[in-house]
Order: C-alpha cells, then structure tokens, then sequence
C-alpha cells in the first residue's frame, strides 16, 4: 500500500498509509462539491409509525409521558453544571413539578401551553443529529436549545403575529440570538409551512457549528452558535436539549437524536491531530449530510 506524507521541508508527518482511505477522501469531496446535500442521505422523515426512530437513532421522546426529561427556563450553565450530584436531582425533581402544569402528551403528540419551564433532556450532547416535527399557532415564539445554549428559532413568521420588525419575516430556523449581519443569525429561505401543518426540522451540529434544515431546504449553513451567557467564551462541549415554547401552544413529535462520534484516531504526535482538526470536522459535517453518517475516521 503507498504511504501519504504531508509537511514542510524534511519535517514530514505520517497520517495514513491505506490507499482506500484516499479513495474515500476523494469521493467525499467529488460529492461535497457536485452533488446536493440530499441527493444521497436517507429521508430522515420517511419513516410513518409515530415516535419511531429511523435506523441509527433514539427517540427523546417515547410518545406516551414525559419520562426523560426535566425543566429549566433560560438559564446559564455554570447554575446547573456545577452543582452536586443531589442538589442537580433535586432541582431536577422540583422542576418536573412545573413541567406537569404546562406539558402534556396526546395522541402520541407532546403538548406545551405556552407557558412554563423549557422542556429539558436528561443526557447532555455534544456533537449530534436532531431530528424533530412541531406544528404551532398564531403568535407562539418557541426554539430549540443546542447544549442548553438558545437557539433555533421558531416563530410565527406572518405580518399579523407582529414580529416582521425584528426579523419574523425571514422565517424561522435561523439562529436568534447571533449578532446581527452574523451567520446563522437569519435563515437563508423561508421554509415555514402554514399554520395546523407539521415542520420537519433537522440539526447537525458538530464543535462549535450548527447547520439546519426546515422542511428539506437548507437554512443555516456551517454557523457557530454564539455563547448567548458569555459572548467572549465558545459554547460548552456538551449539554442538554431544550424545548422552549412560550405564547402560545406549541406540539411536538418524532423527536429523535443520533450521537456522532470521534471523527479521527491517528498515530503520531499531538502536533499531527491539531493541523487536521479543523479540516476533519468540516470533512465530518459534510459527511454526514451526504451519508448520514460521518466516514471521516483514520487509523
């Protein structure tokens, strides 16, 4: 098998020797460049039995209780994180007292009255796929929390929910809460269906860089998602999701996440793992856009 040598002058750093990862590499960046991101992933909605998660992911929420879940408002990390063990379940157990006023599960449906705690994951993610479909109403405003940090915003995106003025029009899927003029802060189309029909979101995120879909079109391409509690610092590397819903009620179903793993084993030197980082993490969310899954792994 040849052996891949990249550096500079005689310092040379081994990366891989297998011919077939070359292959592979070189397919990924054919499709990447000349094929639509969904020409070849699997339709993570096609699946018809309710709460059922496709092929490769589990279900957050199992269509008949709350069980899995807590509840916690827009709160800053350090607040929950760093408690102990027993005051972390206890506020856990607290919490559940609140969520049982204001969500309830029909029909295999999860019901929010606009009003309450934020609905939050037991497991905390680091980088994930997030599949999930809600159906809102005129004048709710709701989002999803990635690693507790907000948001992907929902909203009512129409003249009379009274939202045109700071950005309702563009539509939602767009992550709020980034600077104006940022990436992501606006989403690149407007894919909201009309009021009593179902949306289909998707979120991947891997590090510090999110991309969504809304109903199969692409609304936030490869954005960081700013630190809302502490602009200077990233986001943390794991974390909770949330539902947040206020204004309005808000139903949610077939909510499912899949975990991406470690992207890179090398051999060699710290020196060789931190030159590729950042090219493989973008290899990765390509990866899985295309696939489903990322193939960027070396050994």
């Amino acid at each position: 098998m040849p052996t891949l040598f990249v550096g500079h002058g005689t310092h040379y750093l081994l990366f891989f020797e297998k011919e077939r990862i070359v292959k592979t590499l070189s397919l990924v960046l054919f499709l990447s460049l000349f094929l639509p991101a969904h020409a070849l992933a699997e339709d993570p909605f096609g699946n018809k039995k309710l709460n059922i998660p496709p092929r490769g992911f589990t279900a957050l929420f199992n269509g008949k209780d709350l069980d899995g879940w807590w509840g916690l408002a827009t709160t800053p990390y350090e607040k929950y994180r760093d408690l102990a063990l027993e005051e972390f379940e206890e506020l856990k157990k607290t919490s559940r007292e609140d969520i049982a006023k204001h969500w309830r599960v029909e029909n295999g449906e999860l019901i929010n009255d606009g009003h309450g705690l934020y609905l939050t994951t037991n497991e905390f993610y680091a980088d994930f796929e997030l599949l999930l479909q809600y159906k809102t109403v005129p004048k709710a405003d709701s989002g999803v929390y990635l690693r507790g940090i907000p948001q992907v915003q929902i909203w009512d995106t129409t003249e009379e929910g009274g939202k045109w003025g700071i950005g309702a029009d563009k539509g939602s899927g767009g992550l709020w809460n980034n600077a104006q003029g940022s990436p992501g802060k606006d989403p690149l189309v407007h894919a909201d269906k009309p009021f009593g029909q179902w949306n289909d979101l998707r979120v991947v995120m891997v590090g510090q860089e999110v991309s969504v879909w809304l109903n199969g079109k692409l609304v936030v391409d490869d954005a960081v998602l700013a630190n809302f509690f502490n602009r200077d610092n990233p986001i943390p590397d794991d974390g909770p999701i949330q539902l947040q819903t206020h204004g309005g009620e808000i139903r949610w179903r077939n909510i499912f996440i899949r975990e991406i793993g470690p992207d890179i084993s090398l051999p060699g030197s710290a020196l060789a793992k931190k030159s590729v980082n950042r090219w493989t993490s973008r290899c990765r969310r390509r990866a899985v856009r295309l696939f489903g899954s990322g193939p960027c792994r070396f050994r």
